[in-house]
């Protein structure tokens, strides 16, 4: 993962028809950049620069990866080069969710934790709430320390449907 803004590079990109709805997948030669969920599919517009990612290998590779795991098989992502755009803090945050095992939780205190930094739980939430590339880094899987279902930026229609995929409990 790296920090800093989008240099000028080309970007390729394809719609990818899920269970949860359209998802837009965004690579460049870096690695998968942003996953837009069904939400972000209908309300951002696709710069006209980038182009057709029918043919691109890492988009291809994801939406194998991505047919498998809406079969309800347990992938496993983490090996795919990502490349998601933002500050250390949330690069730090991100690589703390690419740690959560498939059908597995955490909570943003045990985020904070594990990235030394205990007091820094709303900052976690913020940094988890802007995640570019959901699913793939599965902040899906972040409740509340006590189970309890919590927000997320595709709605919580579509984290519903993530947690019921891995069968993942919680409190509603």
């Amino acid at each position: 993962m790296q920090t800093g803004a989008f240099t000028e590079v080309t970007m390729h990109h394809i719609i990818y028809d899920s269970p949860v709805g359209y998802l837009r997948l965004v690579a460049d030669s870096q690695g998968l950049r942003q996953l837009w969920l069904p939400n972000e599919v209908e309300n951002r517009i696709c710069p006209e620069s980038w182009l057709d990612g029918k043919d691109h290998p890492l988009l291809s590779k994801v939406r194998q990866r991505l047919d498998a795991y809406f079969s309800g098989e347990p992938v496993i992502f983490n090996d795919l080069p990502l490349a998601p755009v933002g500050t250390a803090f949330r690069q730090q945050v991100w690589s703390t969710l690419n740690h959560i095992p498939y059908g597995g939780i955490s909570s943003y205190g045990e985020i904070a934790q594990q990235i030394n930094n205990p007091k820094a739980v709303r900052a976690v939430g913020g940094a988890v709430g802007s995640n570019p590339i959901a699913i793939i880094l599965p902040c899906h899987r972040v409740l509340g320390k006590d189970g309890t279902l919590t927000g997320y930026s595709g709605g919580l229609t579509v984290k519903i449907q993530l947690l019921k995929i891995e069968n993942i409990a919680y409190k509603a």
